[in-house]
């Protein structure tokens, strides 16, 4: 396990290092000055330059590279070109609303479509599987923004049990937070639900059909319990891929959910930052984010090992 550890450690810290050689040079060859964008058209020339040595924009690419790297490792992410503020602080402000509306998302999601999948797995062919299969369908056809508005519609501006928008802070309470971030973390979760029930079947019915199971049922197990000893377990590999694949998503992927409902969170950010060329800004949270899914897909493998033995024996 320590060996298979490792190899995908030096997978992860090999991925990080390219990573951010991509996203720092692709954003770089991106259209416009950032010191011209903040002076305007109008600005002199000389005036630019200054504003280019302060933002330390006059350096070559390589040289800019290196100080940005050697920030993220020492945890200092540089100065917002805009608003003239640590990037760090920025980030970590705007993590503790885009963290929690993943996780929050994630665990209402998984609490949608185990159920959900097993039951229609249990029940296939039948009007119950018919009938969770067409729910699902309809989760993965209609988009999340669109959840969103109706989500609002209903519980906001109808019943008035939650706010429309807006984000309450964690210094108001643990359940106001909550709260807030309830309608945006549904909105999130229904699609990402609708897809894992539909693996969660498909795994499950796939293992269903394996001599093992066969072997179990002819010593006398029913199906139910057959799924529940046996084939569960054995169905959650391709389901662990989807889960850590939705929680980048969720993560990374929240904008236009942030932007419906006014949160302040990382998606908001980098929206902000691209309007107004604040360059660091970009690459620093792009960075932190990559940096989440690339430890998301480590930590789902080491979750592979432990769910099946044989991938720890083939290394």
């Amino acid at each position: 396990m320590i060996r298979y550890a490792l190899k995908r450690g030096l997978s992860l810290v090999i991925s990080l290092a390219v990573a951010s050689l991509v996203i720092f040079f692709v954003i770089e060859i991106a259209p416009g000055d950032p010191a011209s964008f903040m002076l305007g058209i109008n600005a002199e020339p000389e005036t630019v330059a200054a504003l280019r040595t302060e933002l330390g924009l006059d350096q070559s690419k390589l040289q800019r590279y290196l100080a940005w790297v050697g920030g993220l490792l020492s945890g200092d992410f540089g100065m917002s070109y805009t608003y003239r503020t640590p990037v760090a602080g920025m980030i970590a402000d705007r993590l503790w609303v885009s963290l929690p509306l993943a996780l929050y998302a994630l665990a209402l999601s998984t609490l949608i479509a185990f159920p959900a999948g097993i039951y229609a797995a249990a029940r296939r062919g039948k009007a119950g599987d018919m009938a969770v299969m067409g729910a699902t369908q309809l989760g993965v056809a209609v988009p999340n923004f669109w959840f969103a508005m109706i989500l609002v519609l209903i519980f906001a501006i109808n019943l008035r049990w939650f706010g429309a928008g807006g984000f309450a802070g964690w210094d108001k309470g643990f359940g106001a937070a909550i709260h807030s971030l309830t309608l945006p973390a549904i909105a999130l979760a229904l699609p990402q639900a609708a897809i894992l029930a539909r693996v969660m079947r498909s795994s499950l019915l796939d293992i269903l059909g394996e001599d093992f199971m066969r072997t179990a049922r002819a010593k006398g197990l029913t199906r139910r319990q057959a799924l529940w000893r046996h084939g569960l377990r054995n169905a959650m590999i391709p389901v662990l891929t989807i889960i850590g694949l939705q929680f980048s998503f969720l993560l990374a992927g929240a904008i236009i959910i942030e932007q419906v409902f006014f949160l302040p969170g990382l998606g908001r950010l980098v929206f902000q930052a691209i309007s107004s060329r604040d360059l660091i800004v970009v690459e620093s949270v792009v960075m932190i984010l990559v940096f989440a899914v690339i430890t998301v897909n480590f930590l789902v493998d080491l979750a592979y090992a432990l769910v099946d033995p044989r991938l720890r024996s083939r290394t």
